[in-house]
């Protein structure tokens, strides 16, 4: 494995050796449950409000506005089902896009069991979405609107503060699922008005299995739990509180917001590196998305004429990259974002999604592009001679 090249960012981060050597003490000797009132208990729960305090100052809130929950789908769960379930609401009718993660966009069409209506707006050939078209679909009955920051397949910045701004103008509530976004873009949810943000710490190199949602304390819905126990989080998510899993996503936030300069630089160095090449080798090579709009360690790139699965199980022993989302993983059919986006069946099954971050070398880079062309080109020539 230590010679397969990892190009599978938006899936997953590696673990920071940093945040790993932060979380060690709390899984041996700080074992105590954070909501115990004692010595071990009140050492937890300061790791805790640590964790949360660096979370904050990550994405510009307050501390007690930060939600721990086991990662995004759970955190975009208790957005889009706690504002419905919310006796505050305003209406039964919620605004999302065509390209969302599936945990919003099923989370979304189930709420129509509970009599609510949905509009999904659809995004341009550039997999960003329209503000006007967002706000066109806003109606006195809209309650919800939730628009992902960034694209977990092309990476794809959405215009968060446009929509953020048109939302509360109309009193409604704005949720965003950040989760690809925290971390490696600057985010200050004050400044881009969003009421609820969702996000994930292994998405940004923090450990699997902890996640956090951000509720405004201002914000006109207040969801309802959907966990129901004790009284731990102010009520809106009962259950003991990891914190060993605190700490690390404490300690990637901290991480993130001094690096996130220096990380952009590196993604973007990388990219360059990655699209020039291959752009070389492979002439026909096509960019899916947005080029300049999106994160900087995202690459969703077009094969014309390459079946993109027949590609990777080429690659598999040396590359580790993916043609979608991992939530994907087993389906045959091509991805829904890049139809979305407008493309054809053929253009969407020769595209490859490429993730890349703080631990990618420049050297793997040029080692993949190399790989990539040459096991491409290869599998044109059997294309066409089997097609002559």
């Amino acid at each position: 494995m230590s010679r397969t090249i990892y190009l599978d960012y938006q899936a997953t981060t590696p673990l920071d050796p940093r945040v790993a050597e932060e979380m060690q003490p709390y899984l041996l000797g700080r074992f105590g449950n954070p909501h115990s009132e004692h010595s071990y208990g009140w050492e937890a729960a300061e790791a805790i409000d640590r964790a949360a305090g660096d979370l904050a100052d990550l994405i510009g809130c307050l501390p007690g506005e930060i939600v721990f929950t086991s990662g995004a789908t759970e955190a975009n769960n208790l957005a889009i089902q706690g504002v419905a379930r919310s006796r505050a609401r305003r209406g039964n009718h919620v605004v999302t896009t065509a390209i969302e993660h599936k945990c919003v966009l099923n989370t979304v069409l189930a709420l129509k069991e509970w009599g609510f209506e949905t509009t999904v707006v659809p995004v341009g050939r550039n997999g960003i979405v329209s503000v006007d078209a967002i706000a066109e679909a806003l109606r006195e009955d809209t309650t919800l609107v939730s628009v992902m920051t960034a694209n977990n397949e092309v990476g794809t910045l959405q215009p968060i503060a446009e929509v953020g701004s048109v939302c509360r103008q109309r009193g409604i509530v704005f949720h965003t699922d950040a989760a690809q976004a925290v971390g490696k873009i600057p985010l200050d949810v004050e400044q881009l008005e969003i009421d609820m943000l969702s996000l994930s710490a292994h998405k940004f190199h923090g450990p699997k299995g902890i996640g956090a949602l951000y509720v405004s304390s201002s914000c006109s819905v207040p969801p309802e739990p959907l966990i129901i126990g004790g009284a731990q989080q102010n009520g809106l998510r009962a259950g003991t509180v990891p914190p060993f899993l605190c700490v690390g996503l404490g300690a990637a936030s901290r991480i993130a917001k001094a690096e996130m300069d220096s990380d952009r630089t590196h993604c973007l160095d990388l990219r360059e590196v990655l699209l020039g090449s291959l752009r070389e080798r492979f002439p026909g090579l096509a960019v899916n998305g947005d080029l300049q709009e999106r994160l900087p360690g995202s690459l969703n790139l077009r094969f014309p004429g390459i079946d993109a699965p027949s590609l990777l199980t080429a690659l598999a022993k040396r590359i580790a990259a993916s043609t979608g989302s991992a939530c994907n993983s087993g389906l045959i059919e091509p991805s829904y974002v890049l139809l979305a986006l407008g493309l054809t069946m053929e253009e969407a099954n020769s595209s490859i999604r490429f993730g890349f971050g703080r631990f990618t070398r420049a050297d793997e880079i040029e080692s993949a592009a190399e790989m990539i062309a040459q096991r491409a080109a290869s599998l044109g020539r059997s294309l066409a001679l089997s097609n002559a």
